[in-house]
């Protein structure tokens, strides 16, 4: 019989994309068990009745796509409550319908290029985070300009950044410039590195404010601990 644990660990890797953190440390794990017969039930929640409900829809997706893949499940029920889309959100993922079909005259186009936006957003962020350690330790523009991903110590940071990297099609091997356009993936040059920076701070500073934010409504809302936020908090 497959454990609640191993779903859990599976959500673990599903990842608000407005965010980029998991839906566990962020709370929306509302419930999540496992039947003798292999049926994961799982249920989400976000920190407003109207959240936007393109983001919702990735995040359901992703979420049936994580937890479907765990061995020994045999169906996932992934169900978002509380949410003023859940019912076309819930009956859509459930059948694998697509973002269109399951806005039937309302969605004109799938959630690919938003996904994108968000992952270079996300990599812009984790750039930030893994940059500006090392201009605080005094690396100059034209050393970071020639450096590689592999020229930076291995941290939880680098490695986020070589996943985004990864999920949009950019350069992530250890070879790769450390600093590339978020778009063509082409190497940052020196002249350009400062406003690259700028971006990839003002970007981070921005996620990390609405993380903050969406917490806080989260608790408003709902003061309960999700599944798996506990250890993370």
């Amino acid at each position: 019989m497959t454990d609640a644990s191993a779903v859990l660990a599976a959500l673990d890797t599903v990842r608000d994309p407005e965010l980029d953190e998991a839906v566990t440390s962020l709370g929306f794990v509302s419930s999540c068990t496992v039947s003798e017969e292999g049926v994961a039930d799982v249920r989400l929640r976000l920190p407003t009745y109207f959240c936007a409900p393109n983001f919702a829809f990735l995040m359901v997706a992703d979420a049936y796509e994580a937890v479907s893949a765990v061995d020994g499940v045999r169906r996932a029920d992934i169900v978002l409550e509380d949410h003023f889309a859940s019912a076309e959100i819930n009956r859509g993922v459930a059948a694998r319908a697509g973002f269109v079909s399951s806005f039937d005259g309302e969605a004109v186009t799938e959630l690919d290029d938003l996904r994108n936006d968000f992952l270079r957003k996300a990599m812009l962020a984790a750039t930030d985070r893994v940059c500006r350690p090392l201009s605080k330790a005094g690396t100059t523009a034209e050393r970071l300009a020639e450096m590689t991903l592999g020229d930076v110590p291995e941290t939880p940071d680098r490695e986020r950044l070589r996943a985004r990297r990864a999920q949009l099609g950019l350069p992530a091997g250890d070879d790769a410039p450390l600093l590339v356009d978020a778009v063509t993936g082409t190497a940052v040059g020196v002249q350009a590195l400062p406003l690259h920076l700028r971006r990839a701070r003002l970007t981070g500073g921005s996620l990390e404010a609405n993380s903050g934010g969406c917490r806080g409504l989260l608790r408003e809302r709902d003061a309960s601990v999700g599944q798996g936020e506990e250890e993370q908090r």
